[in-house]
């Protein structure tokens, strides 16, 4: 049986209409704690807000359509496992569409959902570049977020991983290590990940005074074949890097076979990083170190900044950027070391 709102208000230890603000999202506002608090009780308990009245006094439909551009996305389902975790909190449901990478199908979506009176969409690793300003004129009925993806017109509306950030903590690591000659495998060039992440090692070699060589810089292209070609043009260099950092796990795992293949080892001879923490970071010998992906955070993130725009709450003036961690595995060398 769904618990009354006196019964939450009791088990929190306010009154009910502490309560009852909190579950509207009316009235005066409650302190972060005290929300937090009521509202996982809220869900511990069972309650499940009656939608239709609460619609009905909202003209809303308590309804979020979200948008994902390939649901077999590593990274995918926990971000949207954040956003159905926030959005059931707060008494919303999700209605979700797998656009498989098709332009027809995004747009399609975006009308179905204005006609269907969703309360916000919500687009997941948008990837249409070519197509900015049809998706901003499509959305402009809806409040909207852009989750792992930047468009410079509305920065305020988008939650992108701090990639920048990221690979700042994956260098400043291997210097801390002792390395001074650290190699980097970029990503897709065109890419805003891969220029944040270029960034952030940028960033560490000039404030740390590592060596600033060119050539240490390889393209490669978010695939195992790239790391693994780069990764040679590093070897042959006349003096090749100590440490490689690639810019996201693919690679990685191709500088771990091509420095293996050369006859060397990892991380006695070649330091490795990767970026992402896919699931088989864990299980490659020897495991990997790497920048896990806030995708999780990104999805509660996301879910903040819709209920805001929705609730007329101020829009912040830049990009959401949900910083990720740094996960000390044996292809690092550190563990040896320690």
């Amino acid at each position: 049986m769904t618990p009354t709102l006196a019964e939450i208000a009791t088990a929190a230890g306010v009154s009910i209409a502490t309560v009852s603000r909190v579950i509207s999202g009316n009235g005066h506002p409650v302190k972060d704690e005290t929300r937090e608090r009521i509202l996982s009780l809220a869900a511990s308990m069972g309650y499940e807000p009656n939608l239709i009245a609460r619609g009905l006094r909202k003209q809303q439909t308590c309804m979020i359509g979200v948008i994902v551009d390939r649901i077999s996305s590593p990274f995918a389902a926990a971000t949207v496992q954040g956003l159905q975790d926030s959005l059931k909190l707060e008494g919303y449901s999700t209605s979700m569409v797998n656009a498989n990478r098709e332009a027809d199908t995004v747009f399609e979506a975006i009308k179905d959902f204005n006609r269907r009176r969703v309360d916000g969409i919500i687009l997941l690793n948008s990837w249409l570049h070519p197509y900015n300003d049809m998706v901003l004129s499509a959305l402009e009925r809806k409040p909207f977020v852009l989750i792992n993806r930047i468009i410079e017109e509305v920065r305020y509306k988008c939650v992108a991983p701090g990639d920048q950030l990221g690979a700042q903590m994956a260098i400043t690591h291997l210097a801390n290590l002792g390395h001074r000659r650290i190699g980097y495998i970029n990503g897709v060039a065109d890419w805003l990940e891969a220029q944040n992440r270029l960034a952030g090692y940028k960033n560490v070699v000039s404030e740390r005074r590592l060596d600033d060589d060119p050539a240490l810089v390889q393209q490669g292209d978010w695939g195992v074949e790239s790391g693994y070609e780069a990764t040679r043009a590093l070897l042959e260099l006349d003096s090749p890097p100590t440490a490689i950092f690639a810019s996201n796990d693919l690679m990685a795992l191709g500088v771990i076979y091509a420095v293996q293949d050369a006859g060397l080892q990892v991380p006695e001879d070649m330091a490795v990083v990767g970026y992402d923490d896919r699931d088989f970071a864990h299980w490659v010998r020897p495991s990997l170190t790497t920048i896990c992906m806030p995708s999780y955070e990104m999805g509660q993130a996301a879910t903040t900044l819709l209920l805001n725009q929705i609730a007329e709450n101020s829009d912040p003036i830049d990009a959401t950027h949900i910083p990720g961690q740094l996960i000390v595995r044996q292809s690092c060398g550190a563990l040896m070391a320690g």
